[in-house]
């Protein structure tokens, strides 16, 4: 399969998001995420976790199932707050990836090196980019199929001076805008490849108000770049790069 992959081709549609909680800009949606205050995400992160045993991820009332598609689950994230041992934000951005992609770690199969990509779901797929920065994903679909979300972006919130210890920078947008950055602001690294994302030393946590999702083309890829597989969380100041243009999700 070359670059023009459709969306279709992995049985998606624009209705994929329905029923997932977001408010996508060109799609029709379904019930909308929830915001919760950076007060609220303070709170709530210090709770017991709350995903247990198969089946969907719980976050509070909204349920997350990581065997859907990427695209789906990379829209449905937007907004979620990612603790890592207590220390975490709000995420703004992700960029959905699957076997049929020539721009996924999986496109050329099963590896030692992009193995718990292929997962079960629900759990980390940690790699490093380029020899130096790790990258956090989030393993979709079912067993044996090869698809995660990665996450781009976080909004900090809770540990600010932990994550600026780490990171040696002190304004809080360069924390978490980037997977390399975000990694190393909440100390992930290999250790935490294929960990599962309901149990310590993970947490997430459900967004409580309505977020607005926008999409577009992927980037830092060579392969498949129109795709807009990318979804960000509208206005956000914490992104990666801008959002240079709106497009509709295939």
């Amino acid at each position: 399969m070359n670059g023009a992959l459709r969306a279709r081709e992995l049985g998606v549609n624009a209705r994929c998001g329905r029923g997932l909680g977001v408010r996508l800009q060109g799609v029709s949606p379904g019930p909308p995420n929830r915001r919760v205050s950076v007060s609220g995400f303070r709170a709530l992160h210090t709770h017991g976790c709350a995903g247990r045993g198969a089946g969907p991820l719980i976050l509070g009332a909204m349920p997350i199932d990581f065997e859907r598609s990427s695209i789906d689950v990379a829209r449905a994230l937007i907004g979620v707050g990612v603790f890592v041992d207590g220390v975490g934000g709000r995420i703004v951005e992700t960029e959905a990836y699957d076997q049929a992609d020539p721009a996924s770690h999986s496109y050329a199969g099963h590896t030692a090196r992009n193995a718990a990509m292929f997962g079960p779901p629900g759990r980390a797929y940690v790699y490093r980019s380029y020899g130096i920065h790790w990258c956090l994903n989030f393993v979709c679909m079912p067993a044996g199929h090869g698809a995660g979300v990665l996450i781009r972006a976080v909004e900090p919130i809770v540990g600010l001076e932990t994550m600026r210890a780490r990171r040696g920078v002190d304004d809080e947008r360069l924390l978490c805008s980037g997977p390399g950055r975000l990694c190393q602001a909440l100390a992930i690294d290999h250790g935490f490849n294929g960990m599962r994302l309901d149990r310590p030393p993970f947490r997430l946590v459900a967004p409580e108000q309505p977020v607005e999702v926008a999409a577009g083309v992927r980037i830092g890829i060579s392969k498949s770049r129109e795709l807009p597989w990318r979804f960000v969380l509208a206005g956000s100041r914490f992104l990666s790069k801008p959002l240079p243009t709106v497009r509709e999700a295939a």
